[in-house]
């Protein structure tokens, strides 16, 4: 990538997006191409290649999607399938009818099966039954990732996919209806403080075990991954540690200092046992996950103190 070419996230605005957006301009990148989702429709096939064909961008990041956790996943299932599908398959192809030189896909850790071995390795793919409650989500970015692949062996394309765990950091989504489980907790137990409740309720058990990684550290690596990585297949990113939930929760109570109980609704689903990702072949490949998990949600705490529910 040199610094004059032209670079497209699509999603820029959103977590993933705004991350890998920050950390482009911080390396001194600075030919951005920019269309909000209001602006440009990625589930219009006729849209996105009009789009591709006047603006020709040298670098696309496919860091658009609808995303949620497991209960918007489970609820709006058709929403997940349709959407994602569409978004992936209309920006995969005009990229590779306007010779983009290289394209990074952004899948999810849910693609591999619910009860593969631990940790979670690039080859355990299609071995096995999905999680059911994100199946139509994992579904979907299972297929752009056969698609980046199938571009590469019929066209050549220089297309790579990168999986990443669980994330959390700037721009997170903290709408209790619609967030993961990091950032769920951090408003849970911040309107506990805040409201003087005598107890925070946390779904499931508590013990599913799980990776999270801060946004700033995916983006380093979609970076790194971008200028030295030209394969078929998939790459994990993640850090290679995780933590049960309970574990996570008290982490955050601590951070936020709330003095209240902590309880589990044990009519909520857990979700899949344990997701670690293994992150030997992201390792090998020169790169390695720099912010701690405590260090991690401090900042991002630290950074909320605009929203509206602080």
């Amino acid at each position: 990538m040199l610094k004059t070419d032209k670079i497209y996230i699509a999603g820029h605005r959103g977590m993933v997006g705004s991350a890998i957006l920050r950390k482009l301009k911080s390396e001194g990148f600075s030919n951005f191409v920019y269309r909000t989702s209001k602006e440009l429709d990625l589930k219009s096939q006729a849209a996105v290649n009009a789009f591709f064909e006047a603006e020709k961008p040298d670098h696309v990041f496919l860091a658009a999607a609808k995303v949620g956790g497991i209960l918007a996943n489970n609820i709006y299932r058709a929403d997940f399938i349709y959407e994602n599908i569409m978004i992936q398959s209309n920006v995969i192809h005009a990229a590779h009818l306007n010779d983009v030189q290289k394209f990074l896909f952004l899948g999810s850790s849910c693609i591999y099966p619910k009860l593969a071995p631990q940790p979670l390795r690039e080859d355990y793919l299609l071995t096995g039954l999905l999680e059911p409650t994100n199946e139509p989500y994992a579904i979907a970015k299972i297929a752009g990732i056969k698609m980046c692949d199938a571009y590469r062996s019929q066209y050549n394309r220089n297309f790579i996919s990168v999986m990443p765990t669980n994330l959390y950091g700037p721009n997170d989504n903290y709408d209790l209806n619609k967030s993961h489980v990091l950032p769920a907790l951090i408003r849970k137990f911040h309107e506990a403080k805040k409201n003087n409740t005598p107890e925070v309720v946390m779904w499931g058990t508590g013990s599913p075990k799980r990776e999270f990684l801060h946004v700033d550290d995916l983006a380093d690596a979609c970076y790194y991954l971008m200028q030295n990585y030209n394969e078929a297949g998939l790459v994990n990113i993640g850090t290679g540690e995780d933590i049960a939930i309970i574990d996570l929760a008290r982490l955050i109570k601590k951070i936020i200092g709330y003095q209240g109980e902590i309880t589990k609704d044990l009519t909520k689903p857990d979700g899949t046992p344990r997701k670690l990702m293994n992150v030997s072949k992201l390792n090998q490949a020169g790169w390695t996950a720099q912010i701690g998990l405590e260090e991690g949600i401090q900042a991002v705490y630290d950074s909320l103190k605009n929203e509206p529910w602080y």
